[in-house]
């Protein structure tokens, strides 16, 4: 279970405070040792939280026994990071939202290419760089569905049957 992530952000107070909207939650300033970063709490049982960190942070092993550090470096412009999250917003709201701060926000599917998706999200992109997949209540069962093991060894071998043939695959 995932109880928190933690995303770059050129505004970590504003997009702490956005992130909070779509959870239905609040933001608070980073209690942590990182002059300013801000969390989106959901206020759940499980503890479900975004820490938004300044762009330029980067955490690094510390010496010895000692802690992560939390240290200065590059902004990137966009990474391999992603994560999906279950919110209990509604798409509507979810697109006013990105319409709001004008960032891209498309629903869509995924599954095997060429193949109808085996579930559907909302791409929310803070800052138009960092990919949030978010499912609402009404289609977070269809990624639950899709995601056990017998749905993803189906979809393992229809994406092998897909790319037969075809050099540097799976198959």
């Amino acid at each position: 279970m995932l109880h928190h992530i933690s995303i770059p952000a050129r505004d970590p107070a504003h997009v702490a405070a956005v992130l909070a909207a779509l959870m239905k939650g609040r933001s608070f300033p980073f209690p942590g040792p990182l002059d300013g970063a801000f969390m989106a709490l959901n206020g759940d049982a499980q503890g479900t939280a975004i820490e938004v960190y300044p762009e330029t942070t980067l955490l690094v092993p510390g010496a010895d026994e000692a802690p992560v550090v939390f240290t200065p470096g590059a902004a990137a412009s966009h990474g391999a990071f992603h994560a999906l999250l279950s919110v209990p917003t509604d798409r509507a709201a979810i697109e006013a939202i990105g319409a709001r701060e004008g960032w891209r926000t498309k629903f869509c599917g995924r599954g095997v290419p060429g193949a109808p998706p085996a579930f559907h999200l909302i791409e929310f992109w803070i800052e138009n760089r960092v990919l949030l997949e978010l499912v609402t209540p009404d289609i977070v069962e269809e990624y639950t569905r899709s995601m056990q093991f017998d749905s993803m060894e189906t979809v393992t071998q229809a994406r092998i049957a897909a790319t037969r043939g075809i050099e540097g695959t799976f198959a």
